[in-house]
């Protein structure tokens, strides 16, 4: 990215070759200062006498080590650095992207050194002595985070060698590997599989992957038979050793390299090699000074913010075309934000109830708990019916959940209203609303939201995921005709994203948008935080996705939703199914619109 530099060091074989030689990338873990990496005569004698290494160079400089046998064997191999290691001092390592407007805008420790990675990739293919079609990847520990991430996304590396990170207990344990969404019911093993069915080889050790060839291996195995390739994944451990990239799993990485790459035979040893003193491996001295245009985390993020807000504006609904643009990226943004979409017909279930009962005049509630099949979920909602029915249904989602139907026992003039227009209610408690309220709040880890968010759902996704639960539901109902949605005060943000994934099921939506904003959230722990909303578009980027349906918003005032919603359904051709009101309108004008005719 403009203003931010990748640094490592280039090895390439001395001898001569007809032809271009395959590469290999390095990514480092978490080893003191990087690439510099000295373990010292005392940690190096250590590790010969374990067996985990054979030579002093190989034991003290196990970085040089590996990328010095990847060129004997005729790779040119580029060893870089992690951000704020080594050389690369401008950002320090975990600092500066941490903040609530950083999850906002999805920037990340995580995404960034992807971003690196990709780039390098980029760099390596590039020389004129590397064939592209024959890149292999390898890395240890947070190396091998960025080593399966890389080869998950990007289509071209040919070979991978994950070195103790994969594994079905701990993911990362750093910034760096870990960003909000990113494991959210899923893990390394299944991201890893990504690569399949090309050659992918782990190894493990006495850490959290000395299960790996009980617990992954043999589900990648089952994966790769599906391509007709079992051979083509393995993995190895060695318990008697801790976290570590040494002399035997390296081996195990050339051999797979070998093979798989060069497709050559044999069986290879490391050899002895004459390690750089740490301080020569430095890119910068007094004639290669720092670059001066070199940014900070503040900086970059502002160049970061740029780019995205170009791209998203590039992508504003014109005609039809931008407009099937703008649906492909915001709306698959937003799946991924709520982790989840419309339940199919069949996927809802009823799992207690429903109980019946009679109130005045007439009036019948329904209480019952609903869930996704499969699911450990319990949603408790009711239905209200008068005594005429026509039909019509509406949902209505409130933050205080079911309870806000009534008052003093009886139904609240908004609910009235419905029910004498012979509509009926379904009104659900979803997450932390009604009787799933916590007595203490959403626990989010104060250091790095990622870690909370990157394995749950936030608590603003999983409302619209209990929302679409709800709709799915509501939609099934055997006396349904008409489904009308209605989200009131704090609860109509959730409903407009809610109603932005609910694809015809839903006729009339109203929204109050309570004059919200994401970018007002200033803490990651706030319940209304949803990292990424604000780089795509937030709350008037969910309304926008709702068209060509039909959708009232008020209380709209410093939402900024007014050109963008108006765009989107102009370029659907439905202007007329746009109704605002800058004002927040009284509940029975809401019910008047939602129960129109």
């Amino acid at each position: 990215m403009p203003g931010h530099y990748v640094t490592g060091n280039l090895y390439r074989p001395t001898s001569k070759v007809d032809g271009k030689r395959p590469g290999v990338l390095c990514p480092h873990g978490h080893w003191k200062n990087g690439r510099f990496y000295d373990a010292g005569e005392a940690e190096a004698k250590s590790q010969i006498k374990q067996g985990a290494e054979q030579t002093v160079e190989g034991a003290r400089y196990v970085l040089q080590a590996r990328c010095a046998q990847l060129v004997r064997m005729g790779f040119v191999v580029f060893h870089y650095d992690m951000v704020g290691v080594a050389d690369s001092k401008a950002i320090p390592h975990t600092g500066g992207f941490t903040d609530a407007e950083a999850e906002l805008r999805s920037q990340n420790f995580m995404g960034l050194q992807t971003w690196n990675n990709i780039r390098s990739l980029d760099f390596i293919s590039a020389l004129e002595d590397v064939d592209p079609k024959r890149i292999a990847v390898t890395g240890a520990s947070g190396g091998g985070t960025q080593t399966f991430m890389l080869c998950a996304i990007d289509d071209r590396p040919m070979a991978a060698f994950p070195a103790v990170m994969v594994s079905t207990a701990m993911q990362g344990g750093c910034i760096c590997e870990n960003c909000s969404y990113l494991r959210v019911g899923t893990g390394n093993v299944e991201i890893a599989a990504l690569f399949a069915p090309k050659p992918l080889a782990m190894s493990g050790a006495n850490d959290w992957t000395v299960a790996i060839e009980k617990k992954g291996l043999p589900e990648l195995k089952q994966l790769y038979k599906l391509y007709d390739a079992e051979e083509l994944v393995n993995a190895k451990c060695w318990p008697k050793f801790g976290h570590n990239y040494n002399q035997v799993s390296r081996e195990f990485m050339y051999n797979w390299f070998n093979k798989h790459v060069l497709h050559q035979e044999g069986v290879i040893k490391e050899q002895p090699f004459k390690p750089v003193p740490p301080n020569e491996l430095s890119v910068y001295d007094d004639s290669h000074p720092r670059p001066t245009d070199e940014l900070d985390a503040a900086a970059l993020r502002k160049t970061m913010t740029a780019a995205a807000e170009a791209q998203m504006k590039a992508i504003e609904p014109k005609d039809a075309k931008s407009l099937a643009d703008f649906r492909h990226v915001v709306g698959a943004a937003l799946r991924v934000m709520i982790g989840d979409s419309l339940p199919q017909a069949g996927e809802v279930e009823l799992k207690k109830g429903p109980i019946e009962i009679k109130l005045a005049d007439g009036v019948r509630v329904h209480q019952a708990v609903i869930s996704r099949k499969g699911a450990n979920e319990a949603i408790p909602g009711i239905g209200v019916i008068g005594k005429e029915f026509d039909g019509t249904l509406v949902l209505w989602i409130h933050s205080k959940g079911k309870a806000s139907l009534f008052e003093n026992g009886e139904p609240v003039p908004a609910a009235k209203a419905m029910l004498d227009k012979k509509a009926a209610i379904m009104a659900f408690d979803v997450f932390q609303t009604g009787e799933l309220t916590t007595a203490k709040p959403f626990p989010v880890d104060s250091t790095f939201a990622g870690y909370t968010y990157g394995y749950n759902r936030p608590v603003f996704s999983q409302r619209v995921h209990d929302i679409l639960t709800a709709t799915r539901f509501a939609h099934s109902h055997p006396l349904r005709k008409t489904l009308h949605l209605v989200g009131w005060e704090e609860a109509g943000p959730w409903v407009a994203a809610a109603r932005a994934l609910a694809d015809d099921l839903v006729i009339h939506t109203a929204v109050d948008m309570n004059r919200f904003r994401f970018d007002s959230v200033k803490s990651t722990a706030d319940e209304m935080m949803l990292p990424g909303a604000v780089k795509f578009g937030g709350l008037p980027a969910f309304v926008a996705l709702c068209a060509p349906h039909e959708i009232l918003v008020h209380n709209h005032v410093g939402t900024g939703s007014g050109q963008l919603t108006k765009a989107a359904y102009d370029a659907a051709g439905a202007k007329d199914k746009m109704h605002r009101s800058s004002a927040k309108l009284k509940d029975l004008e809401v019910v008047d619109w939602l129960l129109k005719k």
